[in-house]
């Protein structure tokens, strides 16, 4: 947490998301841990969330919004803000796979930086799933990934 992540984040309200948002800003996350947003990056995480029952019936305009809306908490707010107040909204069913989505991911292109599996661990932490749990979803993830 940076300088003015400390004297901002107490006069900052934090923005309750809609579960939709929620399980949209981890993935978000999960791909700007690294410090870094391609295009291709966000191409994957679009399509990964289309596949998802939860954003089915979204158009695309709806969807462009949403990432507007969360790319504007990002800059405003910073990471930790966006995340605090996804892993605060995101319903307790959705947690392993929000877990699940994000390590995918991550491990698409093949690279893990360190900034990336910090984030995959704490947010296992800050999504309090089981480590049994976390470890399986890693190894299935990488599995799917090595091709």
């Amino acid at each position: 947490m940076g300088l003015f992540d400390k004297v901002l984040s107490n006069h900052t309200v934090k923005e309750a998301l809609s579960p939709a948002e929620a399980f949209a800003a981890i993935t978000l996350s999960a791909i700007a841990s690294d410090g870094y947003l391609s295009e291709e990056e966000s191409r994957g995480i679009s399509l990964a969330l289309s596949r998802m029952k939860m954003y089915r019936s979204y158009p695309n305009e709806v969807m462009q919004r949403m990432f507007d809306k969360l790319l504007g908490i990002l800059r405003r707010e910073g990471m930790n803000s966006l995340f605090d107040s996804a892993k605060d909204s995101l319903p307790y069913e959705l947690r392993e796979s929000a877990f699940a989505v994000a390590t995918d991911l991550i491990l698409a292109d093949g690279v893990v930086a360190q900034e990336e599996q910090e984030f995959l661990n704490d947010l296992y932490q800050a999504l309090s799933l089981d480590a049994e749990v976390a470890t399986r979803i890693l190894e299935v993830m990488i599995i799917k990934n090595r091709g």
